[in-house]
């Protein structure tokens, strides 16, 4: 019972966590321009954005190796508690610099997710994680959506109020974790000497043939993802010229519908066909997609293909777990740390390339860049045969 109701404290964390993320975002444009006096706010948005996710890939793998040494519940409280201050410092910030120290300090308390993800490792059979990834993973989409729509309603308010809001959020996500979440069991601590080193862990993981395969799966899945993150609004707007209006729901329907699939279908077919199969219907899945939303030339075509777009997000929770499996217990934090990074590392370039690509083929062929994105999945198939035996493999990283 103890462990049901921490699963369930977990994905109400990732939930808040991803709500007080996403609340801040509406506003963000507008408080630069305040706080920076001035009007054009490119680079400073872009700068303000990538702040995040070059502390999220230098300090993940870090926490996560923290929280194999002394706990993932103490960790988590740290990272919760200092994601909480954070929010309420950069409610109040009264100029941009203060505003970038706190975003920098957000990224480096932002551990929540490689921290949950290794106590799904630790409270979840191995022939249920990637079930348990597909519950996190939704979780936090439901969260993310469910917070810009906040954030723009409280923005109106008060430019400052979703900083508030994110405040309080991360306050109930503390009290949580700290009334109702136990430390889980596992086999203990390593015993190896921590390095705080930022690109250790990355370095530990290079280090096993076991994982480079998957870690190489792992990214391109990361960045034929990124795709339709980057593209979508510009693609459907040149291609189908739909309004704002049908755009905001069509990313709305891609949210649910991918929550849906990550909480309810990943796991169940991870479960009956196995992680790599699972993987393998998403790699189609999502191939088909890309290329049918190149070649289609209506826009009722785009909203047909959602479902389908949506199912490949069930290779992500299934990668996951076969990537735990190689891992021993007591490196399951600095393994998801890795993880974690790398998705940061991957927002970050992804979109850079993604975007030259589609403005330098969109007036010969738009749909160029979905077809590449496609083609990228056909690296992964050598990379899974290069797996072998879950057990083997786990040994050979202990």
């Amino acid at each position: 019972m103890s462990m049901k109701r921490a699963y369930l404290v977990v994905l109400t964390a990732m939930a808040l966590d991803a709500a007080g993320i996403g609340l801040i975002m509406p506003v963000l444009p507008g408080l630069l321009r305040e706080v920076g006096h001035v009007e054009d706010i490119g680079w400073i948005f872009g700068a303000f954005l990538a702040a995040y996710a070059a502390m999220q890939v230098l300090f993940s793998p870090l926490l996560g190796a923290l929280s194999d040494r002394y706990g993932r519940r103490p960790v988590l409280l740290l990272s919760l508690a200092g994601s909480m201050l954070d929010y309420l410092f950069m409610t109040f910030a009264p100029s941009l610099p203060l505003l970038f120290v706190g975003r920098l300090i957000a990224g480096l308390t932002g551990a929540s997710m490689a921290v949950a993800s290794a106590y799904m490792v630790d409270i979840s059979s191995e022939e249920r994680r990637a079930r348990a990834f597909g519950h996190l993973s939704a979780a936090f989409g439901v969260g993310f959506i469910a917070g810009p729509v906040l954030g723009g309603l409280l923005g109106d308010v008060w430019l400052r109020a979703p900083f508030l809001a994110a405040t309080g959020f991360t306050g109930i996500n503390l009290v949580l974790a700290f009334l109702l979440l136990p430390e889980p069991e596992r086999v203990g601590g390593t015993g190896e000497p921590l390095s705080f080193n930022p690109l250790a862990p990355l370095r530990w993981a290079l280090t096993f043939p076991a994982l480079l395969p998957l870690l190489g799966a792992f990214a391109v899945l990361g960045l034929v993802g990124e795709v339709g993150g980057t593209v979508w609004v510009l693609y459907v707007q040149d291609k189908f010229r739909w309004s704002l209006f049908t755009v905001g729901i069509s990313l709305a329907l891609f949210g649910l519908f991918h929550a849906g699939a990550q909480g309810f279908v990943a796991g169940p077919i991870a479960e009956r066909w196995g992680e790599r199969r699972a993987l393998m219907v998403a790699i189609l899945a999502d191939s088909t997609a890309y290329v049918s939303i190149a070649l289609a030339w209506q826009g009722w075509m785009a909203f047909a293909l959602l479902p389908l777009f949506c199912l490949g997000g069930i290779g992500a929770p299934a990668l996951q777990s076969l990537l735990t499996s190689r891992v021993a217990a007591d490196h399951q934090g600095r393994l998801q740390g890795v993880l974690t990074s790398m998705t940061s590392l991957v927002s970050v370039l992804g979109p850079l390339v993604i975007a030259m690509l589609y403005f330098r083929t969109r007036m010969v062929f738009p749909g160029m860049v979905w077809v590449a994105g496609a083609t990228l999945y056909v690296l992964c198939l050598p990379l899974l045969l290069a797996t072998g035996s879950p057990t083997a493999k786990r040994e050979a990283a202990e």
